[in-house]
C-alpha cells in the first residue's frame, strides 16, 4: 500500500488518496476485513471504511466519515479479486484532526501501521 497524499480539505475534512498494488506471482483476494465490521457499512459493499487513523498525541481514532444514508465516503465497489502486478486506486475521507497534528498512524486490516504525514 502506498499513500500519495494526505491533505486537509476544507470544511474540515482529511483526505488520503493511495494505490493498493498485488506486487506478488499470485491471484489475491481482497478481504472483507477492509469494509469494516459495522453492519450498516456492510450492507453497503466492499469499501474501505476498515480504514482508520490514530492521533497518538492527541489521543483520539478517526473513522472514515459516511453519508447521510450511511454509506462510507471512501473507493467501493472494487473487484474482489487482484491478479499479479495488479493495482487499486482508493480515497477515503475522515474528519480532520486538529490544525497542530502533523502525523497520524493509518491503520487498515492486512497492512501494518504507518505513519503519515499531513499537508
Amino acid at each position: 500500500m502506498s499513500v500519495f497524499s494526505a491533505r486537509r480539505d476544507e470544511g474540515g475534512f482529511l483526505t488520503l488518496d493511495g494505490v493498493i498494488k498485488n506486487t506478488g506471482s499470485e491471484q489475491f483476494t481482497t478481504p472483507v476485513q477492509w469494509s469494516g465490521l459495522e453492519q450498516s457499512v456492510a450492507a453497503t459493499g466492499r469499501s474501505f471504511a476498515g480504514m482508520t487513523l490514530v492521533d497518538s498525541g492527541g489521543k483520539k481514532r478517526y473513522y472514515v466519515l459516511r453519508d447521510t444514508d450511511n454509506r462510507p465516503l471512501t473507493t467501493y465497489a472494487y473487484r474482489t479479486r487482484m491478479e499479479p502486478g495488479d493495482s487499486l486506486t482508493f480515497f477515503a475521507q475522515f474528519p480532520a484532526p486538529p490544525a497542530g497534528t502533523t502525523q497520524l498512524a493509518l491503520q487498515f486490516p492486512g497492512f501494518p501501521s504507518t505513519t503519515i504525514e499531513l499537508s
